[in-house]
């Protein structure tokens, strides 16, 4: 019994797999930030767009 205790605390594979959930989770907010970003920052150009071909028109 005491074998299985000292192994299963030996034992890092759910650490890693823990590890490898956080580092899915930390792409996936910065992801999930970034498209957020670029999704502004293309709504302003987009709306320049339009306002320079409103305003030629």
């Amino acid at each position: 019994m005491n074998k299985l205790v000292k192994k299963f605390w030996k034992s890092e594979d759910g650490v890693t797999a823990l590890e490898y959930g956080l580092i899915a989770g930390l792409i996936a907010v910065v992801i999930a930030v970034s498209v957020g970003h670029l999704g502004t920052e293309l709504d302003a150009v987009f709306t320049n767009i339009t306002s320079q071909i409103t305003s030629a028109v």
